[in-house]
Protein backbone atom coordinates (compact mmCIF):
# COMPACT_ATOMS: atom_id res chain seq x y z
CA UNK A 1 0.00 0.00 0.00
CA UNK A 2 1.54 3.25 -0.42
CA UNK A 3 2.31 5.52 1.63
CA UNK A 4 2.21 8.87 -0.50
CA UNK A 5 -1.28 10.76 0.39
CA UNK A 6 -4.33 8.98 -1.44
CA UNK A 7 -5.44 10.54 -4.35
CA UNK A 8 -9.43 9.81 -3.36
CA UNK A 9 -11.37 11.59 -0.74
CA UNK A 10 -12.97 9.06 1.47
CA UNK A 11 -15.41 10.89 4.31
CA UNK A 12 -15.77 9.38 8.27
CA UNK A 13 -19.26 8.53 7.34
CA UNK A 14 -18.28 6.33 4.00
CA UNK A 15 -15.64 4.99 5.86
CA UNK A 16 -18.53 3.81 8.78
CA UNK A 17 -20.57 2.85 6.18
CA UNK A 18 -18.51 0.89 3.66
CA UNK A 19 -17.32 -1.17 6.57
CA UNK A 20 -20.53 -1.22 8.12
CA UNK A 21 -21.72 -3.09 5.01
CA UNK A 22 -18.62 -5.19 4.76
CA UNK A 23 -19.14 -6.61 8.46
CA UNK A 24 -23.13 -7.10 7.86
CA UNK A 25 -22.67 -9.10 5.10
CA UNK A 26 -19.74 -11.02 5.75
CA UNK A 27 -21.39 -14.21 7.60
CA UNK A 28 -18.80 -16.96 7.37
CA UNK A 29 -15.64 -14.97 6.38
CA UNK A 30 -14.89 -11.14 6.08
CA UNK A 31 -11.91 -11.19 3.87
CA UNK A 32 -13.74 -12.15 0.37
CA UNK A 33 -16.46 -9.32 1.19
CA UNK A 34 -13.17 -6.79 2.48
CA UNK A 35 -11.17 -7.59 -0.69
CA UNK A 36 -14.91 -6.80 -3.13
CA UNK A 37 -15.53 -3.36 -1.07
CA UNK A 38 -12.16 -2.10 -1.31
CA UNK A 39 -11.07 -3.88 -4.72
CA UNK A 40 -14.08 -4.02 -6.80
CA UNK A 41 -16.64 -1.76 -5.35
CA UNK A 42 -14.86 1.63 -3.78
CA UNK A 43 -11.62 0.99 -5.31
CA UNK A 44 -9.87 2.25 -2.83
CA UNK A 45 -7.47 -0.50 -3.17
CA UNK A 46 -5.56 -1.76 -5.77
CA UNK A 47 -5.57 -5.65 -5.79
CA UNK A 48 -1.50 -5.57 -5.63
CA UNK A 49 -2.38 -3.10 -2.86
CA UNK A 50 -4.85 -5.35 -1.18
CA UNK A 51 -2.65 -8.55 -1.44
CA UNK A 52 0.25 -6.67 -0.28
CA UNK A 53 -1.80 -5.12 2.92
CA UNK A 54 -3.62 -8.67 3.65
CA UNK A 55 0.44 -9.97 3.34
CA UNK A 56 0.69 -7.46 6.49
CA UNK A 57 -1.94 -7.97 8.42
CA UNK A 58 -1.32 -11.71 8.25
CA UNK A 59 1.98 -10.79 10.40
CA UNK A 60 0.11 -8.48 12.79
CA UNK A 61 -1.89 -9.71 15.73
CA UNK A 62 -5.38 -9.74 15.95
CA UNK A 63 -8.55 -10.55 12.82
CA UNK A 64 -6.42 -9.86 9.68
CA UNK A 65 -9.64 -7.70 8.37
CA UNK A 66 -9.92 -5.68 11.63
CA UNK A 67 -6.02 -4.57 11.19
CA UNK A 68 -6.99 -4.28 6.98
CA UNK A 69 -10.11 -1.38 8.66
CA UNK A 70 -7.62 0.23 10.71
CA UNK A 71 -4.86 0.46 8.19
CA UNK A 72 -7.17 1.76 5.03
CA UNK A 73 -9.20 4.45 7.70
CA UNK A 74 -6.01 5.78 8.96
CA UNK A 75 -4.85 5.65 5.21
CA UNK A 76 -7.59 8.05 4.49
CA UNK A 77 -8.68 10.13 7.70
CA UNK A 78 -6.01 9.80 10.30
CA UNK A 79 -6.71 8.06 13.74
CA UNK A 80 -10.58 8.91 13.63
CA UNK A 81 -10.75 7.36 10.15
CA UNK A 82 -9.40 4.13 11.20
CA UNK A 83 -11.56 3.86 14.83
CA UNK A 84 -14.46 4.87 12.35
CA UNK A 85 -13.76 1.69 9.75
CA UNK A 86 -13.08 -0.52 12.75
CA UNK A 87 -16.03 0.85 14.27
CA UNK A 88 -18.56 0.01 11.81
CA UNK A 89 -16.68 -3.35 10.53
CA UNK A 90 -17.47 -4.56 14.16
CA UNK A 91 -20.42 -3.04 15.09
CA UNK A 92 -23.00 -6.04 13.17
CA UNK A 93 -20.71 -8.70 14.29
CA UNK A 94 -20.31 -7.67 17.99
CA UNK A 95 -24.06 -7.06 18.34
CA UNK A 96 -24.99 -10.62 16.59
CA UNK A 97 -22.86 -12.62 18.33
CA UNK A 98 -23.69 -10.98 21.91
CA UNK A 99 -27.57 -11.68 21.05
CA UNK A 100 -26.63 -15.65 19.40
CA UNK A 101 -24.69 -15.95 23.13
CA UNK A 102 -27.66 -15.04 24.68
CA UNK A 103 -29.57 -17.34 22.34
CA UNK A 104 -27.17 -20.54 22.61
CA UNK A 105 -26.96 -20.48 26.55
CA UNK A 106 -30.41 -20.79 26.38
CA UNK A 107 -31.07 -23.52 23.07
CA UNK A 108 -27.75 -24.94 22.71
CA UNK A 109 -28.33 -28.36 23.47
CA UNK A 110 -30.76 -28.95 21.05
CA UNK A 111 -30.07 -31.05 17.99
CA UNK A 112 -30.45 -28.56 15.33
CA UNK A 113 -28.51 -26.07 16.53
CA UNK A 114 -25.05 -28.65 15.83
CA UNK A 115 -26.31 -29.74 12.49
CA UNK A 116 -26.76 -25.54 11.62
CA UNK A 117 -23.22 -24.53 13.24
CA UNK A 118 -21.67 -27.32 10.68
CA UNK A 119 -23.47 -26.05 7.66
CA UNK A 120 -22.44 -22.23 8.82
CA UNK A 121 -18.57 -23.77 9.04
CA UNK A 122 -18.97 -25.37 5.52
CA UNK A 123 -19.93 -22.40 3.86
CA UNK A 124 -17.44 -20.15 5.80
CA UNK A 125 -14.76 -22.30 4.16
CA UNK A 126 -15.99 -22.33 0.61
CA UNK A 127 -15.93 -18.04 1.17
CA UNK A 128 -12.31 -18.31 2.26
CA UNK A 129 -11.15 -20.37 -0.38
CA UNK A 130 -12.91 -18.26 -3.26
CA UNK A 131 -10.99 -15.51 -1.72
CA UNK A 132 -7.49 -17.43 -1.62
CA UNK A 133 -8.15 -18.61 -4.83
CA UNK A 134 -8.77 -15.25 -6.49
CA UNK A 135 -5.53 -13.90 -4.31
CA UNK A 136 -3.55 -16.72 -5.82
CA UNK A 137 -4.67 -15.69 -9.56
CA UNK A 138 -3.82 -12.20 -9.20
CA UNK A 139 -0.24 -13.15 -8.04
CA UNK A 140 0.58 -14.37 -11.09
CA UNK A 141 1.58 -17.68 -12.39
CA UNK A 142 5.23 -17.15 -12.34
CA UNK A 143 7.35 -20.63 -10.97
CA UNK A 144 8.45 -18.91 -8.37
CA UNK A 145 5.35 -17.89 -7.22
CA UNK A 146 3.92 -21.10 -7.27
CA UNK A 147 6.39 -22.45 -5.46
CA UNK A 148 6.16 -19.98 -1.97
CA UNK A 149 1.76 -20.50 -2.58
CA UNK A 150 2.55 -24.32 -2.60
CA UNK A 151 4.98 -24.38 0.62
CA UNK A 152 2.76 -21.88 2.43
CA UNK A 153 0.03 -24.13 1.73
CA UNK A 154 1.73 -27.07 2.65
CA UNK A 155 3.59 -26.20 6.10
CA UNK A 156 -0.20 -24.70 7.27
CA UNK A 157 -2.86 -27.34 5.83
CA UNK A 158 -0.78 -30.19 5.55
CA UNK A 159 2.03 -30.76 8.42
CA UNK A 160 -0.45 -28.52 10.29
CA UNK A 161 2.47 -25.91 11.24
CA UNK A 162 1.24 -22.87 12.90
CA UNK A 163 0.90 -20.03 10.40
CA UNK A 164 3.60 -17.38 11.91
CA UNK A 165 6.72 -19.56 12.07
CA UNK A 166 5.87 -20.88 8.51
CA UNK A 167 5.26 -17.08 7.51
CA UNK A 168 8.38 -16.42 9.32
CA UNK A 169 10.22 -18.65 7.72
CA UNK A 170 9.09 -18.34 4.01
CA UNK A 171 9.10 -14.20 3.78
CA UNK A 172 13.04 -13.94 4.01
CA UNK A 173 13.35 -16.45 1.49
CA UNK A 174 10.91 -14.84 -0.92
CA UNK A 175 12.49 -11.57 -0.45
CA UNK A 176 15.90 -13.18 -1.34
CA UNK A 177 14.28 -15.02 -4.27
CA UNK A 178 12.80 -11.73 -5.34
CA UNK A 179 15.89 -9.78 -5.11
CA UNK A 180 17.90 -12.60 -6.90
CA UNK A 181 15.42 -12.79 -9.82
CA UNK A 182 15.58 -8.98 -10.20
CA UNK A 183 19.13 -9.01 -9.90
CA UNK A 184 19.10 -11.61 -13.03
CA UNK A 185 16.77 -9.67 -15.34
CA UNK A 186 18.67 -6.49 -14.46
CA UNK A 187 21.86 -8.54 -15.80
CA UNK A 188 20.49 -9.88 -18.56
CA UNK A 189 19.30 -6.48 -20.06
CA UNK A 190 22.93 -5.01 -18.64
Amino acid sequence: MSTSEPAIRVTLGELYRAFFATGARAFGGTLPWARRMLVEERRWLTEREFIDLFSLCNFLPGPNVSSMSVIVGARFRGPLGAAAALGGLLTVPLTTILTLAVLYARFGQLPGVDAALRGMGAAAAGLVLAAGLRMAAALGRSPRVLLFLVAAFAGVAVLRWPLVPVLLGLAPVSVLAAWVGTLVAWRARA
